[in-house]
């Protein structure tokens, strides 16, 4: 198992543990066990759809009989009266699975609707929308497969993937050279093939950089569109450029326009809203 799917089924049993408990005793009271029936899971706005494949999973680690019919999959725009998909199985399990998936489904349609906003707004130019860490604790793997869904690129996942020397990292190692020399010494001890990004201030930060190489990504933090403009023609191809700290949907083009590779974006996962949808008997 990998590592993605494994996150993933950690979730779905943690959601499964804290939503039903010992038992979801409305359902159990008044839904005989035999009692069979379909669901339809209905879009109520407009927007990017993500999730199915995740919502699969949940019917299926619950239920294995259940029986997942989709004719809309994730990535696809839909409108309001669109129906995804149709669930087949034992009404008791249609009503325990329902909210966990529709948690699901809204919030990963929602991150998703929003990216393919984002990029959509970057047409015509070469730069990539990026999504950042601030994500839903224990559904950071869900947010970040709803970013790719919806045409935007994942920065790193985790702690774990990418050397990304921010502002504090410099201060506390005493200076631009001695964090990246000690990052790429470690790199060399542990053995370990991770890209290096570091995050530059200003100017005399990032001909420091530039004077001392071995990176891979020069991330310019709360720089102006007309700083960022020199920061790229600075660095020269050289090295990937990423542009971060305080961009708004308005002010993206304007960066974008400057030449830089990526521009990461902490909205399009730490408050993005879901998309309405329901899942409803038929």
């Amino acid at each position: 198992m990998n590592k993605e799917q494994e996150l993933i089924d950690r979730l779905i049993d943690l959601a499964f543990a804290e939503d039903i408990g010992d038992g979801d005793h409305t359902t159990l009271s008044c839904i005989p066990e035999t009692a069979m029936g379909k669901s339809k899971l209905l879009i109520k706005e407009a927007g990017i759809l993500a999730g199915i494949e995740v919502a699969k999973e949940v019917f299926r680690r619950f239920d294995s009989t259940m029986k997942v019919m989709v004719y809309i999959n994730d990535g696809a725009e839909v409108k309001p009266g669109d129906v995804p998909m149709i669930v087949e199985g034992k009404v008791q399990s249609l009503l325990q699975t329902e909210r966990l998936m529709l948690n699901i489904m809204q919030r990963m349609s929602g991150i998703a609707t929003m990216t393919h906003k984002y990029q959509e707004r970057l047409k015509g130019t070469h730069t990539r929308v990026l999504d950042t860490r601030k994500t839903t604790p224990g559904m950071r793997i869900l947010e970040k497969m709803a970013v790719k869904i919806g045409g935007g690129v994942n920065h790193r996942i985790g702690l774990f993937d990418m050397i990304l020397l921010k502002d504090n990292h410099v201060d506390f190692a005493g200076g631009i050279d001695k964090a990246i020399t000690r990052a790429k010494e470690y790199c060399k001890a542990k053995g370990k093939n991770l890209k290096i990004e570091i995050e530059v201030r200003n100017f005399d930060e990032l001909r420091q950089v530039l004077d001392l190489g071995g990176i891979d990504r020069i991330m310019f933090d709360n720089f102006t569109p007309e700083m960022t403009r020199k920061a790229v023609e600075m660095v020269g191809g050289r090295y990937e450029t990423e542009s971060s700290g305080g961009i708004t949907f308005d002010t993206l083009r304007d960066y974008a326009e400057c030449g830089v590779d990526f521009i990461s974006v902490g909205a399009l996962t730490h408050s993005v809203k879901g998309l309405d949808m329901s899942f409803k008997a038929c």
